[in-house]
């Protein structure tokens, strides 16, 4: 489970499931992740289902420390995105444990 999945392999393996050209499936999937980000910069959730829901979340202003030196250091506040993995993700994932 050490391999990572990039765009390009997401488009090649939808080409290769829709019979679309892989051009056609890279276009859809930008325009996806494109939509996906608009809409997270408006700070709406985005729920795909079966798969999980996309959420902005606000991170406090927080104390870090160096692991190395151990100096404190100042972590400004942001905004992140968090997944909550749908059952069926979940449950997926728990096949792989069992």
């Amino acid at each position: 489970m050490d391999q990572t999945v990039t765009r390009a392999a997401l488009s090649e393996r939808a080409a290769d499931a829709t019979g679309l050209s892989r051009y056609d499936t890279a276009q859809i999937g930008e325009r996806m992740f494109e939509l996906i980000g608009e809409a997270l910069k408006q700070g709406e959730s985005v729920k795909l289902t079966g798969f999980g829901t996309l959420e902005v979340r606000s991170r406090a202003e927080r104390v870090g420390r160096n692991p190395r030196t151990g100096d404190e250091h100042r972590i400004a506040p942001r905004q992140t995105v968090v997944l909550i993995p749908s059952a069926r993700l979940r449950e997926a994932l728990d096949q792989l444990i069992a």
